[in-house]
């Protein structure tokens, strides 16, 4: 695209689109980019594109407000562009077409045109202008260009006339069964909308979307419910239907030219279990048919399959994201999952892939967080509960934990675990996460098996990159203390040659015998700060590290010494020795006073009851001492497995705690009666 083309002036997107971008923090960004690609003439190329594509999507809208969409073909040249404001489409009149019937200059029309094997596609908005039984043209309003995700690539062959028959229409009053099997199997469908002006203009838009068969979901009701990824951020679809819910759908069958024409209401949804179970959904909108036609064999031209869309393939499905939701309706209970697969990751790493046992499937985690589980080492002793960081990202559909033999319960997994064991589970949790999405570049730390939390942040930031078409800018530093105890060498490469230099790897070695610099590793020696002067010259960075407490402390009090601000500095610390930081509590969070006389604690379902003093320590070590055996793992406020509800009272905390709870709870490792009316008697009362 020519970048001296002219630019309409004013807003290049309307209103309901510029909401949707407000509310999705994208206006201003998306404000520019509109500025520079979307024109009101069409460009040279995109003049040269219709005219060499076999068909072209239009939507339009009838005298009754109904919005429909179509697709007209005819030999490659049928559309013709004689100047950038102008697009003459000779196709035959065919009154069986809900979408054409009755158009007339003046009328408003949305046209994209899309090239299937290419995954080229442009929109183009306009008027139609003269009308004949041979086609029509059309006045140019906009002209943009479209990413090229969720298409999935197509040959296409027309129809001898010998081959050809006459289109069977017929009108539906809902879904049949062969309605619904075409919607059930369709990886692609066009949909068609509009807005009214305030200036007594229409603008109506055409659009594509594309996914894994099935991934358009049909209600008993007969309500379909689709999924939208992420894409160009124009939203000029869910905008429209911000501000006029009318929507089109056409489902073509590119194998026998069946035409299934919908039109009805749609709706956004913006917040909703759903999105977060259906993996590479940012948001749902669901379409209500009112009018359905159903045209068999009107599409004159035939596709054969070529490949999926990557983009596709990063997606999910709804028997997935059923799944998702009915293993999320099981709260944080324990559950049994099935060791699945093992693999010996370095010297003293092993990894445990960890799968369901039952039909629901596994709650999405967060890049980062970590996995509760319990197990039994000892017949004869309770279960002990450890808390493990997932090396696996949101997108894997799996869990991987990857232990480091070191203790009781990691020497117990080593030696004992075998394909086929069963391990119990809650869902994951923690608020070490990253956000792939975030445009400010992230520097990774790691030390030893603190690389864990690390490679599923690393995999999320590749992952979501490709799928978003951003992959976050990352410099990832990774200690070990030799090349045989370094784990998941041949993964790390994998994900630098999939970054596509967005991501860079130093890797550092304390004992550099047998491994060879510049091949093995690339620095001798530790994470220091005099090496990240040198490789990052401290820009603006997100700084996230995992290891031994000492590396953490000693990293950490260079950065704050660096003057970097303490919420940009992110770390994992299991155990009382968490990192110390230079600030008491959440910027804007004041801990209430700790109580400083004994305080009445009740726990409420075992029915006993207690004396806390200042000198016994937490909740935990009270419950302990009264005989209590709450659950608990890192007994430091990071892991979330001890959070209890507080039926009565308040708790403050000494320091605050890395994981955060809700209002009503307590994380009674660390937690402590607060004061309470000038710190006179207290009663807590908790559910334990």
């Amino acid at each position: 695209m020519d970048s001296n083309d002219e630019i309409p002036t004013g807003s290049p997107f309307h209103s309901g689109e510029v909401e949707l971008q407000h509310k999705l923090g994208v206006a201003d960004r998306m404000e520019q980019f509109g500025r520079r690609v979307i024109r009101d003439h069409m460009p040279e190329q995109h003049r040269d594109f219709f005219e060499q594509l076999p068909f072209v999507v239009a939507g339009t809208v009838d005298s009754q407000g109904d919005v429909w969409a179509t697709v007209l073909a005819g030999t490659p040249g049928f559309m013709q562009s004689p100047d950038p404001r102008q697009l003459t489409i000779n196709a035959p009149y065919d009154p069986s077409d809900p979408a054409i019937t009755g158009r007339k200059n003046g009328d408003a029309i949305g046209l994209l045109g899309i090239e299937l094997h290419s995954r080229r596609r442009n929109r183009m908005n306009g008027a139609i202008g003269a009308v004949s039984e041979n086609g029509f043209t059309v006045e140019v309003e906009h002209s943009f260009g479209n990413c090229p995700q969720y298409i999935q690539t197509r040959n296409w062959h027309a129809l001898s006339p010998e081959d050809q028959t006459t289109p069977a229409t017929e009108q539906l009053t809902a879904l049949d069964d062969d309605a619904y099997a075409a919607i059930s199997a369709a990886d692609t469908f066009f949909v068609a909308s509009y807005i009214d002006l305030e200036d007594g203009r229409r603008e109506v838009d055409a659009s594509h979307r594309g996914g894994k068969p099935g991934f358009v979901r049909i209600g008993d009701d007969g309500v379909l419910t689709i999924p939208d990824f992420a894409g160009n951020l124009h939203f000029n679809t869910l905008g429209n239907f911000l501000r006029n819910p009318r929507a089109g759908l056409v489902f073509v069958d590119f194998s026998n030219g069946d035409m299934l024409h919908m039109t009805g209401s749609a709706d956004v949804i913006l917040e909703s279990p759903d999105i977060a179970a259906f993996q590479g959904a940012e948001r749902l909108w669901t379409f209500t048919p009112q009018k359905i036609v159903r045209r068999k064999a009107a599409f004159p031209l035939r596709f054969d399959f070529l490949d999926w869309s990557p983009n596709s393939l990063m997606t999910g499905d709804w028997d997935q994201a059923a799944q998702r939701r009915k293993a999320a309706e099981q709260g944080s209970t324990w559950r049994p999952l099935k060791v699945s697969k093992i693999v010996d990751e370095s010297s003293v790493i092993r990894s445990f892939y960890l799968e369901p046992v039952d039909d629901a499937g596994l709650i999405a985690n967060l890049a980062g967080q970590h996995l509760p589980i319990r197990v039994q080492p000892d017949p004869d002793a309770p279960a002990v509960i450890r808390t493990y960081t997932l090396s696996s990202a949101p997108s894997d559909g799996t869990y991987r934990i990857s232990v480091k033999k070191e203790g009781l319960v990691s020497s117990y997994l080593h030696d004992q675990v075998a394909v086929g064991s069963i391990i119990d589970a809650r869902p994951p949790a923690g608020n070490f996460t990253i956000d792939a999405g975030e445009r400010r570049p992230a520097v990774l730390m790691a030390a030893g098996v603190g690389i864990t939390p690390m490679l599923a942040m690393l995999r999320h930031i590749v992952y979501e990159g490709l799928r978003t078409r951003h992959i976050r800018p990352t410099i990832f530093f990774y200690a070990a203390r030799n090349k045989a105890e370094r784990a998941f060498d041949d993964e790390l490469g994998s994900l630098l040659a999939r970054a596509g230099g967005a991501v860079r790897v130093i890797r550092l070695l304390e004992d550099g015998e047998g491994a060879e610099q510049g091949v093995d590793f690339e620095v001798l020696g530790r994470v220091d700060m005099d090496l990240l002067r040198a490789a990052l010259g401290f820009d603006d960075y997100d700084f996230l590290m995992c290891g031994p407490p000492p590396f953490m402390q000693a990293i950490y009090n260079g950065l704050r010494g660096l003057s970097i601000a303490d919420h940009r500095i992110h770390a994992e610390a299991f155990g009382p020795a968490s990192l110390k930081r230079q600030v008491e509590t959440t910027p804007g969070v004041q801990l209430a006073p700790a109580a400083t006389k004994p305080v009445a604690v009740a726990f409420a379902a075992s029915g006993k009851e207690a004396r806390w003093a200042p000198e016994i320590g937490s909740l935990l070590d009270l419950a302990e001492a009264r005989g209590l055996t709450p659950e608990f793992s890192c007994r430091g406020g990071s892991c979330g497995t001890c959070r209890t509800k507080i039926l009565a009272g308040a708790v403050t905390y000494p320091e605050q705690p890395a994981f955060q709870t809700e209002s009503d709870e307590a994380l009674i490792c660390c937690a402590v009666p607060a004061a309470e009316n000038g710190d006179g008697p207290a009663r807590l009362i908790l559910e334990l």
